[in-house]
C-alpha cells in the first residue's frame, strides 16, 4: 500500500498505518515518513552495526559493500531508484525459475530390496561388534 500511494495511486488509507504517526499524541510527522521512504532508517542501522559488530556488518551488508555503497550513499541511491521508476514504471521480467536449478538431495538410484537388506545386515553386524568390544572393555575394567 505504501509504495502504491507514493506512486500516486488514490488508495483510501489512514496516516495511522505509516511510520511517523505517534499514537500518544495522535500526530503524524511527514519527515519521519519521508525518512523511511528514502532509507534513512537503513542507513542508521548500517552505521550502528558498523560501529558495534564489524563482522556481522560485513556479513549482513555484503552486497552493499561489494557494490561500494555506504550508509551515506543510500539516500542518493533511493532517489535514483525513485526517478528511474517514475521514468519507466513498467515491470521488467526477471529470470524464470528452472527446475534444473534446484538442489536435489536424493542423488543416485534407488536400492533394491536385496541391497537394502544386505546394508541392514552389515550395519547390525558392525553395531554388534561395537557392543562386544564395549562388553570386553567392561570385563577388563573389573
Amino acid at each position: 500500500m505504501k509504495g502504491a500511494s507514493d506512486g500516486g495511486l488514490d488508495i483510501p488509507h489512514s496516516e495511522k498505518r505509516f511510520p511517523g504517526y505517534t499514537r500518544d499524541t495522535k500526530q503524524f510527522d511527514a519527515e519521519v515518513h519521508k525518512g523511511h521512504i528514502m532509507g534513512e532508517h537503513v542507513a542508521d542501522y548500517m552505521r550502528e552495526m558498523e560501529e558495534d559488530d564489524e563482522e556481522m556488518y560485513n556479513k549482513h551488508f555484503k552486497s552493499f559493500i561489494d557494490n561500494d555503497i555506504s550508509a551515506d550513499d543510500l539516500e542518493e541511491l533511493y532517489e535514483q531508484v525513485h526517478q528511474s521508476i517514475r521514468k519507466d514504471p513498467s515491470r521488467k521480467k526477471g529470470a524464470t525459475f528452472k527446475p534444473s536449478d534446484r538442489k536435489t538431495y536424493k542423488k543416485g538410484v534407488k536400492k533394491t530390496y536385496e541391497e537394502r537388506k544386505s546394508d541392514s545386515e552389515a550395519k547390525k553386524k558392525s553395531l554388534q561388534a561395537n557392543d562386544d568390544e564395549d562388553a570386553d572393555m567392561d570385563e577388563d575394567d573389573e
